[in-house]
């Protein structure tokens, strides 16, 4: 096998099915049987992927063609499998389902489980909500298997079994339709992890109570799923070589040390930044730089700091500890106006203006955050509308929001990006100082100049420290 660690992936007809249970329940059976298991979100999720790495005991990792493009995804599976036996991608929405093509072009859809299935070359095994479903079970099914044939349906797992009756009528309908039954899971509900406005609690949040429905989904799987079977089916083609931090940074202006190990990036971390990708510290550090993960609710800024990531996350459910921390926030506002590169997304962004909920922030940006009454969702086809220590004007970059506050300006800012949304013209975030800030979550590996160039302005920055 070419590409080393095979793969199974979890999709399912539609959202709610009880993938991310499934999945994660499926990584800790596996390693408790001895695997090591990588495990991967399809998707811009960040939530998910939390509980993926409680259970496979390593970081989990997103596989997301829309922002990283095709031709990152097998680099980046075999870079995030390395040292595996087997991988878990967890889908995402329906098998289907992905970035909407308003032309209706692409055979497949850009961002669809099944895209990534069919670029890794991997089986999926496609988890049904039983409850409503009956003999009706094959029509559904046969859909799936037929609806493009180079994705290859491996088998079903049955979720939410009412009876053992009910559990026999459904397997006669997979048997109708050539599908075997990998497994079959009993309704639980009290194996529900707590949610709130963008999905579930993230696991560095939910402490113990995350560890415990992990070991829990862990012993649900083990006990109704046939891991032999699922470990026999997975498998990959993909024949990219693995994404290399090292050689992503290649092309771009790597910065000269400053001091032992080049300069400090803090990088936000803790209960209210929790959204972020695991390979943007493996970036920054094959950069040149030292990351140094820090608490804004407890911490000060790093000793040494020369640049300060803020990414995404809750802080609107920890605005009252933020806003405690106020030697951090009187840290950041100074050397913000000192210079300081600061690459703040959506959380970062609340975190860098005058208020949050009517709790105070380190006020760079000139703007009130509250808790918004809808949702903001989806990609975007973003264009630097100004130079920043990341962007050049006029650069095209494919980002993503998720979040539910919006922000009240109260004076005129640079705004960071421009697309356009359903026929409207947007303007987005800000520039000030030396300052990015914005609501748009982009991928690393995506974008691995932007990374380069925040290094070198961090390391300008540093030796500008030390010349005063």
């Amino acid at each position: 096998m070419v590409s080393g660690v095979p793969a199974v992936v979890i999709a399912a007809p539609a959202s709610g099915s009880g993938k991310t249970t499934l999945a994660t329940g499926l990584i800790g059976a596996l390693r408790r049987a001895g695997h090591r298991v990588a495990p991967f979100k399809v998707g811009p999720d960040y939530i998910d992927p939390g509980y993926h790495g409680l259970a496979a005991g390593r970081p989990g990792r997103n596989l997301d063609p829309v922002l990283v493009g095709a031709e990152q995804v097998v680099p980046l599976y075999r870079h995030g499998a390395d040292g595996c036996d087997l991988a878990v991608v967890e889908g995402v929405m329906g098998l289907f389902d992905g970035r909407i093509d308003e032309h209706h072009t692409a055979p497949i859809a850009e961002g669809s489980t099944a895209q990534v299935a069919g670029l890794l070359g991997a089986p999926v095994i496609l988890v049904v909500d039983a409850r409503g479903h009956s003999q009706s079970l094959a029509a559904v099914l046969h859909g799936f298997a037929t609806f493009d044939t180079a994705i290859r349906l491996g088998g079903v797992i049955l979720n939410r079994v009412g009876s053992e009756r009910h559990d026999q009528v459904l397997r006669a309908a997979c048997d109708r339709v050539g599908l075997p039954v990998l497994g079959s899971l009993p309704r639980m509900a009290e194996l529900e992890v707590p949610s709130r406005h963008l999905g579930l609690i993230p696991a560095v949040e939910h402490g113990h109570a995350a560890t415990a429905a992990v070991e829990a989904m862990t012993d649900l799987v083990a006990t109704h799923v046939d891991l032999s079977a699922i470990a026999r089916l997975a498998r990959s083609n993909g024949t990219a070589p693995a994404w290399d931090p090292a050689t992503a940074v290649r092309d771009g202006t790597a910065p000269a040390g400053v001091g032992d190990g080049g300069p400090v990036i803090a990088m936000a971390g803790g209960p209210a930044f929790t959204f972020g990708y695991a390979e943007h510290r493996e970036l920054l550090a094959a950069a040149g730089a030292r990351v140094v993960v820090f608490d804004p609710m407890r911490d000060e800024l790093p000793t040494g700091t020369a640049g300060l990531v803020l990414p995404g996350g809750f802080p609107e459910e920890h605005a009252a500890a933020l806003a405690a921390n106020e030697r951090l926030l009187a840290q950041v506002a100074e050397q913000a106006r000192a210079g300081l590169p600061v690459h703040a997304e959506c959380a970062g962004l609340l975190y860098l203006s005058r208020s949050l909920d009517g709790h105070p922030m380190a006020g760079v940006v000139d703007a009130t955050a509250e808790f918004g009454p809808r949702l903001t969702l989806g990609y975007r086809d973003a264009v630097a509308l100004a130079d920043s220590a990341l962007w050049r004007a006029g650069e095209r970059v494919r980002g993503h929001e998720f979040h539910r506050t919006r922000l009240v300006a109260g004076g005129a800012a640079t705004p960071a990006w421009g697309w356009h949304l359903a026929g409207e013209r947007i303007r987005e975030g800000a520039l000030i100082h030396r300052v990015h800030a914005s609501y748009l979550h982009t991928h690393p590996a995506g974008n691995p100049s932007a990374t380069t160039g925040f290094v070198a302005a961090a390391a300008d920055y540093a030796r500008s420290r030390a010349t005063i």
